[in-house]
């Protein structure tokens, strides 16, 4: 019997690439330069998969302006961008799993918190956007994670349910956003250890990178 439609449903930053550590880097430069001191550990765990936006007003004051907010959030991209640039490369497996999940008529999907800046730098600066049936950023969708907005907005346009799509995160708030949007979710250890994730019902696997998965097991897992 034929398969309902299916779809793979991947963050971007950590999951796609490993480079959240290059994002924090970038943040505390960006808050040192206002005489802000952050905590790594902690930003990571409360902003991951937030839109920059979002975390701005959170920091630095619900009162600023949009045009304020874009300005801001352009000049700590372009420090991450910079900085990551010598080390962008796709996570290990990553070609290989998306080669097979084509091949075996599986959507393909990218769903991040991103720009559209960091988006071109990562996508196109990779040769991977052809791969994908539909990318959604951050000026797609109205809210960040742990809202599911954008992971729904990715399965609307590739014309699969929900509960037929499997996201790839690598962060709490992105399996919280998958869970909401009645996904099942991998995460991937790039960023933190499986212990992180405990307290989540929708995982199906935990793997250090996508060399370890199987397109068809994956399907065939329950929750």
């Amino acid at each position: 019997m034929k398969h309902a439609a299916r779809a793979f449903v991947f963050d971007m930053d950590g999951t796609i690439v490993d480079n959240m550590a290059f994002h924090t880097r970038s943040w505390i430069a960006f808050f040192e330069r206002r005489g802000r001191a952050i905590d790594a550990d902690e930003f990571f765990r409360t902003t991951a998969g937030r839109q920059g936006k979002e975390i701005i007003r959170a920091h630095m004051g619900e009162h600023l302006e949009d045009d304020e907010i874009a300005t801001l959030n352009h000049e700590k991209e372009a420090v991450y961008r910079e900085l990551y640039l010598p080390h962008l490369r796709p996570v290990d497996g990553f070609e290989d799993l998306i080669a097979t999940a084509r091949a075996s008529g599986t959507k393909l999907a990218v769903a991040t918190a991103a720009p559209p800046a960091n988006i071109e730098f990562t996508l196109d600066g990779l040769d991977l956007r052809r791969h994908f049936d539909a990318v959604v950023g951050a000026t797609d969708v109205a809210r960040g994670k742990p809202h599911p907005d954008v992971f729904l907005e990715a399965a609307r346009r590739c014309g699969v349910a929900p509960e037929h799509c499997i996201v790839f995160e690598d962060a709490p708030l992105g399996v919280e956003a998958a869970r909401r949007a009645g996904m099942r979710a991998v995460v991937l250890t790039t960023t933190l250890p499986a212990a992180s994730f405990a307290e989540f019902d929708n995982i199906v696997a935990i793997v250090n990178d996508f060399s370890e998965l199987d397109v068809d097991s994956l399907f065939a897992r329950t929750i």
